[in-house]
């Protein structure tokens, strides 16, 4: 039975473009939606995606950020003030130009970012330097109209949440770029047990509108980077364009500092990357729907099912989200179908189990199987998921550093991009090195890292200089 479920999924390791919309599909985290490019988030991976913007949201309140919310609907105007972010967005934007069977005096766009909008009401709500920071957080869907889709990892629409935070001076703007961008490389570890590289992006990949944008990357199975979060300081560049200015303790009136930052949906596409294997999801217990299964085996037989629903029940006091299968299938094809749902911790409660005051309970991620005493299994379980949690870290750490080399020169950096490896370069910021490495690898910049040079020159032109820094060449999502 094992053999048939995996017989659904295309193998791992040669077709791993196939095997992640296996995954996506048959694990019925998402379908696809009526519109092109659009997905329909299902149950159970919309359970993934509240676990993943509880635990965020906490901790953005925790560092004093209050959530709000703002119309998708943005009129053109708004969005024409600043040039170079219109720039950027223009080729990805919906436009609404009739509503109510009538055209509109002024077309309106669907929000593909809320820059805009959101500068427009600070422009009206802050006035003085008492007003400041204003730090603000907005969960809410955005629309991109991509060419090329794929579920979570690049969709017309998509869920995510984007801070707006607006300073008095640059170096506190700065100071909350990089302290979001701390705490994003924070939760990628303690929650999605993904660790990640961060740094500065280049000028060619920040943010429209930006005075520098940083990233968060994280490493895939198949050896390519998925910008996982980012996080941009904008100067003082919409403050100028929406006129948002306060009045400062010297009586003069002075523009505001502003940064933006944000995680989306993709998120989800991570985790099933940085994560699975030939048999579908493996899912970090803080972000799984379920974290223990419980399936009765011989349900028929005397006390089983009582049996069953007693451990359920004592799981579930002890705060975890438990699936108690009492569904008319072998327990052979719910053991493979919770496989493919990436749950954890199996528990398995047989006749042989309850004579034995046991119950036989089988890691996803490992695949271990093993017996714990009936008596004391809520407190081992619990023990379990952190167990799990930390061990699924240490091991996606541990495959991400086996496949980050070090590229001396153009030669090398190939040869590690086609053995599906993350090369370390040092790069003289010259965007004609960086348009070098897309044309002959299809390899882009992802982020520059903050270490010492391992060499006195450009990987890429042999230049020296002072201007040299290490950044991750990757191939990307």
């Amino acid at each position: 039975m094992a053999q048939q479920f995996v017989t659904q999924i295309a193998d791992i390791n040669t077709d791993f473009a196939q095997w992640y919309t296996d995954v996506v599909i048959k694990t019925q985290l998402v379908d696809y939606g009526p519109v092109k490019g659009t997905m329909v988030i299902r149950p159970y991976g919309y359970a993934i995606w509240e676990n993943i913007q509880r635990e965020l949201d906490a901790r953005l309140k925790a560092t004093g950020h209050q959530n709000a919310y703002f119309p998708m609907l943005i009129p053109m105007s708004l969005l024409n003030k600043e040039a170079e972010h219109v720039e950027g967005f223009a080729p990805e934007v919906a436009v609404v130009d009739i509503a109510g069977g009538e055209r509109l005096a002024e077309p309106v766009v669907v929000r593909p970012t809320s820059e805009t909008i959101i500068c427009s009401m600070y422009s009206k709500w802050i006035n003085s330097y008492r007003d400041l920071p204003l730090k603000l957080n907005q969960w809410a869907n955005v629309v991109r109209w991509e060419k090329t889709t794929r579920p979570f990892l690049r969709t017309s629409e998509f869920l995510w949440q984007e801070g707006h935070t607006v300073h008095a001076t640059r170096e506190e703007s700065v100071e909350e770029t990089l302290s979001m961008l701390r705490l994003y490389r924070d939760f990628a570890k303690d929650v999605l047990a993904m660790p990640t590289f961060i740094g500065q992006k280049s000028e060619k990949e920040k943010f429209a509108g930006a005075e520098e944008t940083y990233g968060m990357e994280a490493m895939m199975l198949d050896g390519k980077s998925l910008q996982a979060g980012t996080t941009h300081h904008f100067g003082q560049k919409f403050s100028r364009a929406y006129d948002i200015q306060f009045l400062d303790k010297d009586s003069t009136h002075k523009y505001v500092w502003q940064s933006s930052w944000g995680v989306s949906t993709r998120l989800i596409g991570g985790l099933i990357m940085a994560h699975g294997d030939q048999r579908g999801l493996v899912l970090p217990p803080k972000v799984a729907p379920v974290q223990v299964v419980v399936i009765p085996v011989a349900a028929h037989k005397q006390g089983v099912s009582d049996v069953a629903e007693q451990v359920a029940r004592s799981l579930r006091e002890c705060g975890l989200r438990v699936e108690l299968d009492t569904r008319d299938q072998s327990p052979g094809w719910k053991f493979n179908e919770w496989e493919m749902k990436g749950v954890p911790l199996r528990v398995e409660i047989g006749p042989r189990d309850i004579e034995n005051g046991v119950a036989t309970c089988s890691r996803r991620d490992t695949l271990q199987k093993f017996t714990l005493p009936l008596d004391d299994l809520a407190r081992s379980a619990t023990q379990l998921m952190d167990a799990i949690q930390q061990d699924m870290y240490a091991k996606s750490l541990a495959f991400r550093d086996a496949h980050v080399k070090y590229a001396h020169n153009m030669d090398e950096l190939g040869q590690i991009l086609d053995d599906k490896c993350f090369a370390k370069v040092v790069w003289d910021r010259d965007p004609a090195c960086e348009a070098a490495f897309k044309e002959r690898f299809q390899a882009t910049v992802r982020v520059m890292l903050d270490e010492a040079p391992f060499q006195d020159s450009c990987t890429c032109c042999g230049h020296k200089g002072d201007n040299l820094t290490v950044a991750i060449v990757a191939r990307a999502y």
